[in-house]
């Protein structure tokens, strides 16, 4: 299960939903995708600001995210996260911190004909070292991300209703998003993972949807891709409520790791 609370200045110029949620690295988008789209609603004469609180409760762990985040003028965002991965089965956690920047190159997600598209980076720092070292993970202290996404809205495009679709090309090392390390014997390289998003707003009120993330295998351990599929309640710019049933296949070696993410968020103004 995910909780996340959001606080923000928002601006009264975008659309209801189009501004996203914030996903489990802190950083502007889904629940486990990043978008081009910032983190807030903020305009280009404005700046918002937002707490996140996380929980993802699966079978054999607990991932607790407790973040940051601002968007300036509707052009860069700048995160931190703090995760602590639980094991429930064999005690213990482990903690590191992700330090996000993203940067709109182009496009407004709604009124441009092209897709919004942001570059950004997720530099990340392992604070437990020895489950990492333990597993052969090639670097047990830090690791950098680099991604590029492309979000769209479009209104009225299916039966009437507004659609989002988002894609991510993300350049990685991490294991587990880092949690178990940075590269391993199997490969110690970067390699570029695709992500993607879609979703159709049923009312200016109600999204469903779905999201991938594929993820490298870098240990041996079969690491999965992961896929969520969710609802969200919008009932204004200030608040929003999101339930996901999140499908994370191995972790670890621990098969089938599946739970529920529920999220919300919170815009000031």
């Amino acid at each position: 299960m995910s909780v996340t609370f959001s606080s923000a200045h928002a601006g009264e110029g975008k659309l209801i939903g189009t501004a996203g949620l914030v996903q489990i690295e802190g950083t502007g988008g889904g629940g486990i995708v990043p978008w081009a789209t910032l983190s807030g609603y903020d305009s280009r004469d404005e700046i918002s600001i937002s707490a996140v609180s996380t929980q993802v409760d699966i079978d054999d762990y607990r991932l607790n995210v407790l973040g940051v985040s601002a968007s300036f003028y509707d052009r860069i965002e700048i995160s931190a996260a703090h995760h602590r991965f639980d094991l429930k089965t064999l005690g213990g956690d482990i903690k590191q911190n992700v330090f996000g920047v993203k940067y709109r190159l182009y496009g407004d997600v709604v009124y441009s004909d092209w897709p919004q598209i942001s570059a950004g980076l997720q530099h990340k720092r392992l604070e437990d070292k020895t489950i990492a070292q333990l597993l052969g993970a090639d670097s047990v202290s830090s690791g950098t991300d680099f991604y590029l996404a492309a979000t769209k809205v479009h209104l009225g495009a299916i039966g009437g209703y507004n659609a989002v679709w988002n894609v991510t090309a993300r350049a990685t090392r991490a294991n587990e998003l880092g949690l178990l390390g940075f590269g391993g014997a199997r490969n110690d390289d970067y390699e570029v993972m695709l992500e993607a998003s879609a979703g159709v707003l049923l009312s200016r009120h109600v999204a469903v949807g779905m999201e991938y993330r594929q993820k490298p295998d870098n240990l041996g351990l079969g690491e999965d891709d992961w896929v969520d599929f969710f609802v969200t309640y919008i009932p204004n710019k200030h608040f929003a409520l999101t339930l996901a049933w999140a499908e994370l296949g191995s972790i670890a070696g621990a098969e089938d790791q599946n739970g529920l993410y529920l999220s919300i968020n919170g815009q000031l103004w």
